[in-house]
């Protein structure tokens, strides 16, 4: 008798999707590796994704989703604004390799688009021209992309280096500083021995640029106004 296989759905897909993608990261992710973890044959996938990129694409429209559904905020564009960027980091935190994913599939699902709407409106009452709205939202997602990015990197990297050295990545790169000149490094290195990268990554820097950015659209609105 044929075994029979186990049901299931996309909801299952996508819980086992991000589970994968926790536990290997997206360049080992692939439709057969999550097959086997879902304990189906690979061709069964494709009834529900007909690609990688499909998967990916639904995936990226998940996390739209879940932004939109823990996004509330009815004060002023910089209060708007600050909402969106504080929930888009805590959503893209809690789902492995999410930032890539945004960054990497097409607004060609429902929810994806109404996240960009959404983001739209923020800065709909602004005497910003529609081109620069579009601006607007498309550098403050960016920068809390790529914040988040390098956060998830930076701590991989760290993980492969405990992994593969005997020295912790602070001691190595001491080493490697005194061996380098005050005209080569030594800013750089004032700013080490003074702890200051380790603010990279935390809610004070996130904070800064993001009041960086604010600061920023608000001064040319206040140009243009002139």
């Amino acid at each position: 008798m044929k075994k029979q296989q186990p049901p299931i759905s996309e909801d299952t897909i996508l819980e086992a999707s991000w589970e994968l993608l926790g536990e290997e990261g997206l360049e080992k992710f692939s439709l057969r590796r999550l097959a086997t973890r879902l304990g189906i044959q690979a061709p069964s996938l494709y009834w529900y994704f007909k690609s990688k990129q499909k998967l990916y694409q639904r995936l990226a429209n998940h996390v739209s989703k879940t932004i939109l559904e823990e996004f509330h905020s009815d004060g002023d564009w910089k209060e708007q604004l600050t909402v969106l960027a504080v929930t888009v980091r805590s959503v893209l935190s809690r789902y492995p390799c999410s930032t890539q994913l945004m960054m990497m599939t097409l607004p060609h699902e429902p929810d994806i688009i109404r996240f960009t709407n959404r983001m739209l409106l923020c800065v709909e009452s602004t005497p910003l021209k529609q081109e620069q709205k579009m601006q607007v939202v498309t550098t403050l997602v960016n920068y809390v992309f790529y914040f988040v990015l390098d956060d998830y990197q930076h701590e991989r990297n760290i993980s492969v280096i405990l992994k593969e050295q005997e020295t912790s990545p602070g001691e190595e790169m001491v080493r490697l500083l005194n061996s380098m000149s005050e005209k080569e490094a030594g800013l750089f290195q004032r700013m080490f021995t003074n702890g200051l990268f380790d603010l990279m990554g935390t809610d004070r820097a996130f904070e800064f640029g993001l009041n960086l950015i604010l600061l920023g659209i608000e001064q040319v609105i206040m140009v243009q106004g002139k």
